[in-house]
């Protein structure tokens, strides 16, 4: 592939798309509005599941199992070539009730994934028996997934980044896409903040701010932006082994000792500022599930604006109109365990290669 190709949005998403046409021999110019992977991709937590997977629909099932299977070779080699590890881990994950035992197992036999369950202890985890009334079979046990894994987000993010370097990948940071200039229903050129880029392809993977930049080439793609705002502690020992989740919150443990708590759910626009309320919050319910919290201090606490869409499926595809442009976006909280298939999708798609699944319900209408 000798064709020239500009990446809009350098967060997860735009990184691993890079890299694979990178990879086939494409010319790649990534253009970033902030910094490399500071966004979304840098303010989450690097779960690669749903937190209650059973509570998704099938399609968006196999999507999540294809590109999480894609996770430890892609890992690996990107740790080899970038001398950075993303600390890839199989945690697992442990649910607190309220679930339905039912549908959780009736969930992972269908799709084949691994369940346990596991009795919680009066002082192991603190749990409000308020949550159970009408759940009446699993009130005093926890559903765990072991095979669940995590990655170091911010690590993977700069493995990808030194990892496109290598490859002869251009980056451009702090250069706003003002607008896309089309012609005979192409793009011609993008008019940016660092003047005019020309290229033959051009792939949005904006998350966030992809409908604006749309704009009235928008189509049916609707995106807006979603705050998730986080908390940060340290330990000197990991004080869980799992990630640990209880309905929307969870508590997600590094081996350093960190432990990061998430997240809101803000439905606020552009606004990415951090608020008391939402430490209040997030606090008090961490406290809740994980009472060692009592005695710690919250050292960090940032937001992220998650690129939210009306389907839990995200769009990746070719425009319906432009014809050289490319969608890869609206992954809301799944951007980096989507990331690896995503871009695989996108490159095919490109490059007219088969798909490995069924993705007519990702394009973009």
């Amino acid at each position: 592939m000798k064709q020239d190709v500009i990446v809009v949005g350098a967060g997860i998403i735009g990184l691993a798309t890079a890299e694979q046409l990178l990879l086939l021999g494409a010319k790649v110019t990534l253009v970033e509005r902030n910094k490399v992977g500071r966004e979304s991709s840098w303010a989450g937590g690097g779960i690669l599941s749903p937190l209650n997977p059973w509570e998704y629909p099938d399609d968006f099932t196999r999507f999540i199992n294809y590109s999480t299977s894609m996770f430890p070779q892609w890992i690996a080699r990107l740790h080899q070539a970038s001398g950075i590890d993303p600390q890839y881990i199989r945690s697992g994950m442990r649910v607190l009730p309220p679930f339905d035992k039912n549908i959780v197992e009736n969930w992972c036999k269908r799709h084949e994934v691994r369940l346990e369950f596991e009795d919680i202890l009066p002082t192991d985890i603190a749990v409000n028996r308020q949550d159970h009334l009408g759940v009446s079979n699993n009130d005093n046990q926890s559903a765990i997934l072991p095979e669940i894994a995590q990655v170091r987000n911010p690590k993977l993010l700069k493995a990808l980044h030194e990892r496109i370097l290598q490859l002869g990948g251009r980056v451009i940071e702090n250069c706003s896409v003002n607008r896309l200039k089309t012609l005979n229903h192409k793009i011609c050129a993008l008019d940016t903040s660092q003047g005019e880029m020309v290229s033959d392809h051009y792939v949005l993977c904006a998350g966030a701010w992809s409908q604006q930049l749309l704009d009235q080439h928008a189509s049916n793609i609707h995106i807006k932006p979603i705050k998730g705002q986080m908390l940060l502690f340290k330990f000197d020992q990991p004080p869980i082994d799992r990630i640990l989740v209880k309905k929307d919150i969870y508590l997600i443990p590094r081996q350093d000792g960190y432990l990061l708590v998430g997240s809101t759910l803000e439905d606020v626009g552009f606004d990415k500022k951090i608020t008391t309320s939402a430490r209040e919050y997030l606090l008090a319910k961490a406290q809740e599930i994980l009472p060692a919290l009592n005695a710690m201090s919250v050292i960090k606490q940032w937001a992220g604006l998650r690129p939210a869409s009306t389907s839990p499926l995200p769009f990746i595809g070719r425009h319906p109109i432009l014809g050289n442009l490319l969608i890869c976006t609206g992954h809301f909280r799944y951007g980096i365990t989507l990331a690896p298939a995503s871009a695989e999708i996108l490159v095919n798609e490109m490059t007219g290669h088969a798909q490995n699944f069924d993705v007519s319900l990702l394009q973009p209408k």
